[in-house]
């Protein structure tokens, strides 16, 4: 059966008002599909698409949203697009969307879905197509615009200098020795050679525009050869072996690390975000002609003789940052372990009453779901009196253990994920082992971060060996592991582990000890790191420093880790309240922002208020201090504790007393609205001034839609 076009002229909308929020857009978007019979659910194919916006925005350069999904609702690929009268904030980099397009595929249709997004995510790096778009006067101009792309047979990366394409269609460069093309073609015209890879975190949009950026770059260009190997989702060429050798530089345009580097060792690299291959390739280029010429530029790291893995650290990146990224990696790969362990054992208090960690391991244990425990129960010979009784006090046991279990592997995976980070797969191991040695001598998250962080260089170091071929096979799962955990388990039990533990013990007795003011000076310090800079480094350290206490599990910890969310939520809450009170004094831009930042402070998400920030630093940064600065005072010197390392007011069974959670926020919010509200009207921003004056003209004489 023949599968209908992708888009129609009823699948379009132009100049049309679809709400304010992607949500909305969505929700209109769907409607047109199902409307053409192309969807069987258009509340369905909403969900699943505002699911999908809400892990991450789809927002790409040119003021364009590419939102997406699979569902069964669905019943053939489909693409349905609005040209928007009023922009939508998808979170794009350079502004609200003004063209949207919704790529709805079946549930099965996983690949033909990546194709598409690729396909577009790649044709809206061209400028002449996203013109088009903008100034179509018909639907069926746009229909015609967007199948041309995406039925577009993709074209083979064969370089004109490098001879003809292998079997297969796969793209072969020939190397200089054995070519007459070749040395034809250079002796006519030199030209530098530089490979490029491009990925980014999902593997589709920017990993492809990033790659067709550079492309178009190189061949407006007359003195290099250009050739890209997009690391994406939905696959791509992989670049010849041949080529690599013979460039005279590599660019690596990514998020994440790049794929079998190896390959690439030795060559003169120029390392950046994916997002600066989008938007700057000109300049990538440059710097890689400049690299190529540099004789102490920095250059690919040589893989181990095992071929395994390379780390995610970039060797033209300083070993500072390298260390900050790992630590990052590993503490995005813990918090799912305080994340899971923290609310399971916020549930078991909240179901078997607190008394339960008294005896949770006899009760899972001694009784069952046919053998329910009563209120006495007989624990190491000795009866224990508890306040709940049966299912009640049975379930929160094995919640609590279960969550006792998810904490037990904070600290390993701290450990082994900052090895990953510096070392790429042998870290990981000898990481997690460095990790659990550090809780069985008592040195905590201190002693994860030394172990880590030692596994890692130690990891790094041997992959940098010479060993012989029949050795190299062994090095990434036997050898390395080996030789590193060694290296780490001695060190830590014979030099580190209890100078570590020690210094934790006296951490943890100086935060113990803290009461009155010093208590409520570290709250102020946590606030204030917490909104200096608004999920930036700071940010992170704050929430680091919180997290990673949870694991000991004390009265202290779980108050830092009150104050550390509480004073996150502050900022976007705060912002929120104050476009709604003065919204002559924010763009109209931010006056959308302020709608739906509430949702997003009580959820803590702290990045919520980023666009106001970046519209205003110097006004909005200051007064979200002061506020983060107060609601951390106030939740600690109210004594309030958090064993959740995330979800703001949602996880309030978490919070204790929770009274206290809601009079910190209040306190720290009515400060930073009424500070920002302050600073703005006796400090204006004329810019935003002006543009507040334009949008009420705009309403005073609104220009009339035109409907699809």
């Amino acid at each position: 059966m023949m599968q209908p076009q992708l888009i129609t002229p009823e699948l379009v909308a132009l100049d049309v008002d679809f709400g304010s929020t992607p949500r909305e857009v969505i929700e209109h978007l769907a409607a047109l599909i199902l409307d053409a019979g192309r969807a069987t659910d258009a509340s369905t194919l909403t969900e699943a698409a505002a699911a999908r916006e809400e892990k991450a925005g789809t927002g790409v350069n040119g003021r364009v949203a590419i939102p997406h999904c699979r569902t069964s609702a669905v019943e053939a690929p489909t693409l349905a697009f609005a040209r928007l009268a009023s922009p939508v904030d998808f979170s794009g980099p350079d502004g609200d969307a003004e063209l949207v397009f919704l790529i709805a595929a079946p549930e099965g249709g996983g690949k033909e879905h990546l194709k598409i997004l690729s396909k577009l995510a790649r044709a809206l790096v061209k400028g002449d197509f996203v013109e088009t778009l903008r100034e179509a006067k018909t639907d069926q101009e746009i229909v015609d615009a967007v199948l041309a792309v995406v039925n577009a047979e993709p074209k083979k990366k064969t370089a004109e200098t490098a001879g003809a394409a292998a079997e297969g269609g796969s793209t072969v460069v020939a190397s200089g020795e054995g070519s007459a093309a070749t040395e034809a073609s250079t002796s006519e015209s030199p030209k530098l050679r530089i490979a490029a890879v491009t990925s980014c975190a999902t593997g589709i949009a920017h990993t492809y525009m990033a790659a067709d950026a550079l492309t178009q770059a190189a061949e407006k260009r007359g003195d290099v050869e250009l050739l890209v190997e997009p690391q994406g989702s939905s696959g791509g060429d992989r670049l010849e072996q041949s080529f690599i050798d013979s460039a005279d530089a590599v660019i690596f345009a990514h998020d994440v690390a790049i794929r079998d580097k190896g390959r690439f060792a030795g060559k003169p690299v120029v390392d950046s975000p994916v997002k600066r291959g989008v938007n700057e390739p000109d300049a990538m280029i440059d710097e890689a002609i400049a690299a190529a010429n540099d004789p102490n530029a920095p250059r690919v790291a040589a893989a181990s003789a095992s071929g395994g893995e390379e780390s995610t650290s970039a060797s033209g990146e300083s070993w500072p940052k390298r260390l900050q990224q790992a630590i990052m990696t590993g503490v995005s790969y813990m918090v799912p372990f305080v994340a899971a362990g923290g609310l399971l054992l916020a549930l078991g208090f909240l179901i078997g009453g607190y008394d339960m960690a008294n005896g949770w391991q006899a009760l899972v244990t001694q009784f069952s779901p046919t053998q329910l425990p009563g209120h006495e129960v007989m624990i190491d010979g000795e009866t224990m009196t508890f306040t709940r009784s049966g299912w009640a006090l049975y379930l929160g046991a094995v919640l609590f253990a279960t969550g006792q279990m998810g904490m037990n592997f904070v600290v390993a995976a701290l450990s082994g994920y900052i090895g990953y980070g510096l070392a790429g797969r042998p870290g990981i191991a000898p990481g997690f082992i460095g990790g659990a040695i550090s809780v069985m001598v008592g040195a905590g998250f201190l002693g994860g971060l030394v172990t880590g962080i030692l596994a890692g260089l130690i990891a790094y170091w041997i992959q940098t060996w010479q060993v012989p071929r029949w050795l190299g096979s062994l090095m990434p799962v036997v050898i390395i592991p080996l030789l590193t955990s060694l290296v780490v388990g001695l060190v830590m039990f014979l030099l580190l582990g209890r100078p570590l533990a020690a210094t934790m013990e006296g951490l943890q007795g100086w935060l113990e000890s803290m009461s009155g003011s010093s208590a409520v000076l570290l709250g102020v310090i946590i606030g204030l790191m917490m909104c200096f800079d608004l999920g930036g480094p700071v940010n992170k350290a704050a929430y680091l420093f919180g997290t990673a206490g949870l694991s000991a599990g004390t009265e202290a910890s779980f108050q830092i880790m009150a104050a550390v969310m509480i004073a996150g939520m502050v900022p976007p809450i705060a912002l929120s309240i104050a476009t709604f009170l003065r919204k002559n004094l924010f763009t109209p831009a931010e006056q959308e922002n302020g709608k739906s930042a509430w949702l997003l402070g009580l959820s803590f998400v702290s990045e919520g208020a980023i666009p106001f920030a970046a519209a205003d630093p110097f006004r909005v940064i200051p007064a979200m201090m002061l506020g983060g600065a107060t609601a951390g005072a106030v939740s600690m010197a109210l004594g309030v504790g958090c064993q959740a390392p995330h979800g703001g007011v949602f996880v309030i069974f978490a919070y204790e007393p929770w009274w206290g959670m809601f009079a910190a926020l209040a306190a720290g919010v009515v400060v930073a609205a009424a500070a920002v509200i302050a600073i703005k009207q006796f400090w204006p921003n004329k810019e935003i001034e002006k543009a507040a004056a334009q949008s009420v003209e705009k309403q005073a004489d609104p220009a009339p839609a035109v409907a699809a």
